[in-house]
């Protein structure tokens, strides 16, 4: 537990968050929405703090990132709590779960590094839960690894002190290398017309060379009346990303090869070769193609 950042006092030993764009009004003794954050005698601790529920090792491909060291193991962690409560969360039994309600783990951020080190992990990943919600352990951790040469990567639903496009514009202001993943839910949000709004939005807001995954839908936790996502519809909205302009895009949570492969954008030349999450070949090198061509991403 530590005090976290990013609040105010109120009357009353009552605090308010600032954290995320909900700005919990805290009482002394409660929770905010998150569970990860509580109020203790008129100050705001993070209860989550060295105390992960969750700590893998997972193929970055799985976060999922296609373009960030492809073929790298990220250690990957996770605690209780979220800022949000999305009825087809695939982890809600930790995500809404306050930190005494779960099976936790008191791991330092040293400790954390060490272990990574240790499993030849070239990258720590956040992720799992909503990681802003574990800022302080998140931040402490992201630290230590940058000062031992490790990478951080977070994956995030954007939802912090600013809106989730603004937080996508910053962070390719800032040169923070960027991947968009959106689920694409049957009923909900498959309507074609409104998937390519949304790439249009992308090109002009984010550029042609952030990576843009559709994932698939599986029933699960409060969603469970609906269908899952057809392998067609996944394929077709990567189509229109691909004919607006945007140079890679990918489905995912569905069995597909050529729509999971990375080719060139100029020569179509076939680059990385996946299988699932698993890197076949990859003929990337020093970031290009062999016709020359430039390929965003990280890949050293």
């Amino acid at each position: 537990m530590k005090e976290a950042g990013y609040y105010k006092k109120l009357k009353d030993e009552t605090i308010q968050c600032l954290l995320c764009p909900k700005n919990c009004v805290i009482k002394k003794g409660s929770y905010g929405f998150c569970n990860a954050r509580k109020n203790i005698d008129g100050k705001l601790y993070s209860v989550v703090y060295s105390n992960p529920c969750a700590v893998h090792i997972d193929p970055i491909e799985k976060k999922p990132l296609y373009h960030f060291l492809p073929g790298s193991e990220a250690l990957s962690i996770g605690t209780a709590g979220c800022n949000l409560d999305c009825r087809h969360c695939q982890n809600f039994t930790m995500a809404r779960a306050k930190p005494e309600e779960i099976l936790t783990e008191k791991i330092t951020p040293d400790e954390i590094i060490e272990l990574a080190i240790k499993n030849d992990c070239k990258i720590i990943s956040y992720t799992y839960n909503e990681p802003t919600v574990f800022f302080e352990y998140m931040l402490d951790c992201a630290k230590i690894a940058r000062k031992k040469g490790l990478k951080n990567t977070i994956v995030s639903n954007g939802f912090i002190n600013e809106p989730v496009l603004e937080s996508l514009k910053i962070l390719k202001q800032e040169n923070v290398w960027l991947e968009v993943t959106n689920l694409i839910i049957p009923t909900l949000n498959d309507d074609l017309k409104e998937i390519k709004k949304m790439c249009i939005w992308i090109k002009e807001n984010l550029g042609t060379d952030v990576p843009l995954h559709f994932t698939g839908f599986y029933p699960c936790y409060k969603l469970l009346d609906l269908p899952g996502t057809s392998p067609e519809i996944l394929k077709k909205a990567r189509k229109i990303a691909l004919d607006i302009g945007i140079k890679h895009s990918y489905v995912g949570n569905v069995f597909s090869a050529e729509e999971n492969n990375t080719r060139c954008p100029k020569c179509n030349r076939l680059l990385i070769e996946r299988s699932g999450f698993s890197i076949i070949k990859n003929s990337i090198k020093n970031s290009r193609c062999s016709c020359k061509e430039k390929i965003a991403g990280v890949f050293e």
